[in-house]
């Protein structure tokens, strides 16, 4: 009996690799996530939106990030010789939230200077919050994107036991394998999505917190050029 049961379980073993030899040569990766189900679906969106944020936005932050080395000397140059126009008109032609920051204090020149900090101040707010829009999402699908990938495991382990329970005794690897494949493979897309999403998030805002550090020094730097004397 004991040897009956012993090669039982060899038979057993030996189709499990069969089936999974034959997987390894048929399956790709494209069936691999069919068979994942519609989760699959919105976890191949989630990436799309990923990496669609991800370049869009590190494209911007990237170009807010260049400042001309020149500028303030230049803005200085003509504060001082009281040339406000051609500080405007500089400020006008050069891109970047440095010279929007730069234009709004001259238009406030004049005034108290703890108004034009002020206005300086609101200006440098509006400008990282435009930077800082949609990496919010990006949050959101570092979140979402592996408790989806969970969600479709609960979902596959579910339709497995159901079926084990409707085919009574004539339960068969090939009568499991669809849930299964479900459970395994949504939970590893969802740690894709989710991690991919996740390390851009922390890069993104790495270098959105290099732009805050540069507009406050731009800004001071400008404060100060308003404090010195007249040549």
């Amino acid at each position: 009996m004991f040897y009956s049961l012993l090669l039982q379980v060899q038979t057993v073993a030996n189709d499990l690799a069969t089936v999974t030899q034959k997987n390894e040569i048929s399956l790709s990766v494209f069936d691999l996530a069919v068979k994942g189900g519609w989760i699959m679906v919105v976890l191949a969106v989630f990436s799309v939106i990923t990496v669609y944020i991800f370049v869009e936005r590190y494209l911007t932050i990237s170009k807010a990030s260049v400042v001309d080395k020149h500028f303030m000397n230049n803005i200085r140059e003509y504060i001082h010789a009281g040339k406000l126009d051609a500080a405007m008109v500089l400020c006008r032609n050069t891109e970047g939230p440095n010279a929007r920051m730069v234009e709004k204090g001259l238009a406030r020149i004049g005034k108290p200077l703890n108004d034009i900090n002020t206005a300086i101040e609101n200006v440098g707010k509006l400008e990282v919050s435009k930077l800082e829009k949609g990496v919010a999402g990006l949050a959101t699908i570092a979140g979402a994107a592996p408790m989806l990938g969970f969600l479709g495991t609960v979902i596959g382990m579910i339709k497995a036991f159901y079926d084990m329970s409707m085919a009574g005794n004539n339960i068969d690897i090939a009568l499991l394998s669809s849930g299964i494949y479900q459970a395994m493979i949504t939970t590893v897309g969802g740690l894709i999505v989710g991690i991919l999403a996740y390390i851009f998030y922390n890069i993104l805002v790495s270098r959105i917190e290099k732009v805050v550090y540069l507009l406050e020094a731009k800004a001071t730097e400008f404060m100060d050029v308003l404090h010195e004397p007249a040549r």
